[in-house]
């Protein structure tokens, strides 16, 4: 089980490093006001231009240190349901 946890974690953590980019971008959209951005590349041109790239990993420490215990346990319950099914069909 520990290695399945482990493996679970490290898969969540390399999900949110891929996507927390994107998913800022949809937030920042989603939050703005009618009429403030054109459309999800006008705002990745203005968030970089006005706040860096580092803008777009902004909340990533929150979502890794979720994602590893959750990811970890969500995949270690899955294997161990798996694993007990397997022995009752």
């Amino acid at each position: 089980v520990s290695a399945t946890f482990m493996a679970g974690g490290l898969a969540g953590v390399c999900n949110w490093m891929v996507a927390i980019p994107f998913d800022v971008v949809k937030s920042r959209y989603q939050a703005a006001p009618p009429g403030v951005y054109r459309n999800l590349m006008h705002v990745v041109r203005e968030l970089i231009q006005h706040e860096g790239v580092g803008a777009l990993f902004r909340g990533l420490s929150p979502a890794l240190i979720r994602a590893f215990p959750a990811n970890g346990a969500c995949l270690a319950g899955v294997e161990s349901a798996r694993t007990l099914f397997s022995h009752y069909s």
